[in-house]
Order: C-alpha cells, then structure tokens, then sequence
C-alpha cells in the first residue's frame, strides 16, 4: 500500500523539475533519498547505543578535554619558568606583579616577547574557536611558572 504526501518545493526547481519531467520517476526518487536519510539516521543511532552508554562517552570526553587543556597550561607554565630564568630583575619583578592574564598579549612591557611566542607556531594546531580560551590557559600556566620562580627565590635576594 502506498500513502500520498504533499511536498513544496522552490518555484525555481519546480520550473527545472517540469522542464524533465518525463526524464524521471520522481516518486522513486523522493523514496529512496527518504530511505537513505532514514537509514543513516537509524545506522547512527545503532552505533551510538553499541558503542557505549553516553555515560562513558561523556567520561571520555572529560578526560579527553582536560588532557588537552591540562596541556596548554603545563606548557605555559613550563615556558614562564624557562623565561624567569633569564630575565632581567626589573622584569621579573613587572611580570611576578601582573594581576590577570587578559592583557598579557598586549601588554606594553612584555607585549613583544609573547607576539613572538605566539606567531612561533604555538598555536598551529589549534582551531580558531578553541585560540582565545587555549591562549588564555597558556597565559594563566605562563604566569603561574613566573610566580613559582618567583616565590622560591625572592626571599634569597
């Protein structure tokens, strides 16, 4: 048994659609691109429920998200302690004293070193929605590194 529906298209492809008519079954068209979009559908929903329960998918991806971020920031702070290191007193005193890392990249006395970290190819890999938070965790790390430098010495100067 078949069951009749009614479907609207744009007059442009309605036009086109007249104009080849006779070349197509249009119905059997219509049923197996309906057919197709069910089955993937149905496939994916399949896949989804033998591949684990959405709780260990979320777990995955938990553990997965902090790796990630964990990384940017471990590398930030592994970069502030190889920069406290070598920098000029007044710097270290200027950089250990910075409040937020919102700024950093712009700011006017350290500016310079973290364009060139960051036009370094840091980022590469990163895509353009994750840039800003990544660079704000590698900032947070980078600050982090230069106080824990910071502090183990400033009491021996």
């Amino acid at each position: 048994m078949s069951q009749r529906i009614t479907l609207s298209i744009p007059d442009m492809l309605h036009e086109k659609m007249e104009k080849w008519r006779q070349s197509f079954n249009l119905s059997k068209m219509f049923q197996d691109a309906l057919a197709e979009a069910i089955h993937k559908k149905e496939e994916f929903q399949k896949r989804f429920q033998q591949e684990s329960d959405i709780s260990e998918i979320i777990e995955r991806l938990k553990a997965e998200k902090k790796q990630s971020e964990g990384n940017y920031s471990e590398n930030g702070r592994a970069e502030g302690l190889q920069w406290a290191r070598v920098a000029h007193y007044d710097d270290l005193i200027y950089a250990a004293g910075l409040d937020s890392s919102d700024e950093i990249a712009s700011d006017p006395r350290l500016g310079t070193y973290f364009k060139e970290l960051l036009n370094s190819g840091l980022f590469k890999d990163t895509s353009r929605q994750n840039l800003e938070k990544y660079t704000r965790l590698f900032f947070d790390g980078w600050r982090k590194g230069v106080n824990e430098f910071w502090d183990e010495i400033k009491e021996k100067l």
